[in-house]
């Protein structure tokens, strides 16, 4: 019976402990996957799909200056969205990265560096008006980490859900 007590209590202790260990490697102010970037033939008709297939709603659309879409982002609940980008040269058909809400950029990238990450330096206002960084994970995959500032287009969007 003493065995078997102390078979639990290790158990319950060794559960604890990896928890605690594992929670403490997470990256302090991240929110989740807020989207997944795609390269598209047409934006126009996969918007048609996403939004007439699979339900979801056109958050936004930016265009460039002859009207034509450089992205749309059509949302599947109020956090997650889906970013369609035309394909072209050096942009092949297919998803092109995933995209990592985060509170704090700055204190992202400085944590990733500390770690031993590549990711870019400083991060920029993207056409959405959030600020962005790219970090290279195995395989050369890009994540884009991106903290949505209450004027960014996505910010907007999550904000207007109903």
């Amino acid at each position: 019976m003493r065995t078997s007590i102390v078979f639990v209590l290790g158990l319950l202790l060794g559960s604890a402990m990896s928890t605690t260990l594992a929670q403490g490697n997470r990256l302090a102010g991240m929110d989740g996957v807020n989207h997944v970037g795609i390269y598209v033939d047409s934006v126009d008709e996969a918007k048609a799909f996403y939004t007439q297939k699979m339900g979801f709603r056109e958050a936004f659309t930016v265009r460039d200056d002859k009207g034509q879409p450089t992205l749309t982002y059509v949302q599947a609940s109020p956090n997650t969205f889906i970013e369609l980008q035309p394909s072209g040269a050096g942009r092949p058909v297919g998803i092109s990265h995933v995209g990592l809400q985060v509170q704090d950029i700055k204190a992202t990238i400085a944590t990733l560096k500390q770690r031993g990450v590549t990711v870019e330096e400083q991060p920029r206002v993207s056409s959405t008006q959030s600020l962005i960084a790219n970090v290279t994970g195995p395989g050369a995959v890009r994540i884009e980490l991106s903290e949505l500032r209450p004027e960014s287009l996505q910010r907007k969007a999550i904000d207007s859900w109903k």
